[in-house]
């Protein structure tokens, strides 16, 4: 299984599940099941459960799936023959994994690896978001906002219900507590409902427009054929619209890679060159 050991990053992780837990115990404890009418609290806690659940289920899935990440030490003579390439076809090796750089790949320094369209490293995943992992990470923003909005919208109504009513019959914990926690939940999910609303745009803006997040801070020229967006959205979430593009638990097995299979670890010494043309042929 795929997991980065970075200290920053598995801080961030256990404080995402932290959150998500805490905002559970005040839908479910404070709200809902103090609740008279048995109808809402049995619809809403089913929508915000299930929500959650698949919010943590992706959360794991973007942090314990291999990005695409290039094989380390893979910048041998071996390997580079194996590849077939033309003659006057130039790679790139990367100086600090001693890789051979697909096209659009980068460095990660935090993951230690190239990554294939890196978009970028998140430490709220702990991993980098690639070409592997993109799917997961979209629906983890876009199942956090939605439990956002939803848990906004029911404190909203449980003031309003406090509020014509005797605040101590509309929880099981005291006025205060209440008024605390509620509030604590309202800036949690407006906080998080912002966020997570930017990141998901423009993680769909990125897939879209077929260009990376860092590809666009570094202002790269494409050097690629672009897909076209519709095109390009179904290889993210792994084929043809369907329900399977929400779950978490599929995997992206739209493409089949009908290429020869190359060594994982290509046997011979790692060459000294960081560019590396292939040699005309002599006529």
């Amino acid at each position: 299984m795929w997991f980065i050991k970075d200290a920053c990053g598995i801080v961030c992780a256990i404080i995402t599940w932290f959150l998500v837990f805490f905002a559970e115990f005040v839908v479910l404890f404070v709200m809902l099941i103090p609740s008279k009418n048995l109808t809402y609290s049995l619809v809403n806690g089913t929508i915000f459960n299930s929500l959650a659940f698949l919010a943590l289920a992706s959360h794991f899935r973007a942090m314990c799936t291999d990005p695409g990440a290039v094989p380390k030490g893979n910048a041998t003579k071996e390997y580079i023959e194996s590849l077939q390439l033309k003659p006057g076809q130039v790679v790139y090796k990367c100086p600090k994994c001693c890789s051979i750089k697909p096209d659009r790949a980068h460095h990660c320094s935090v993951c230690k690896r190239c990554i294939r369209k890196m978009d970028h490293h998140c430490p709220w995943v702990n991993n980098c978001v690639g070409e592997n992992n993109q799917k997961y990470f979209v629906l983890f923003t876009m199942y956090i906002s939605l439990i956002s909005l939803h848990a906004l919208v029911m404190v909203v109504f449980h003031f309003l219900y406090c509020f014509e009513d005797d605040w101590t019959k509309c929880s099981s914990f005291s006025p205060p507590a209440t008024v605390i926690l509620l509030i604590l939940l309202c800036f949690e999910g407006l906080l998080f409902l912002i966020f997570t609303s930017v990141m998901f745009g423009t993680q769909v803006h990125s897939i879209c427009t077929d260009e990376t997040g860092i590809e666009k801070l570094k202002r790269e020229d494409p050097t690629w054929e672009k897909t076209p967006s519709w095109e390009a959205m179904k290889s993210a979430f792994g084929g043809p619209l369907s329900v399977t593009w929400l779950s978490p638990f599929t995997d992206l097995s739209c493409q089949k890679d009908t290429s020869d299979p190359v060594p994982m670890f290509p046997q011979g010494e790692i060459i000294e060159e960081d560019v590396i043309e292939i040699p005309l042929e002599p006529h």
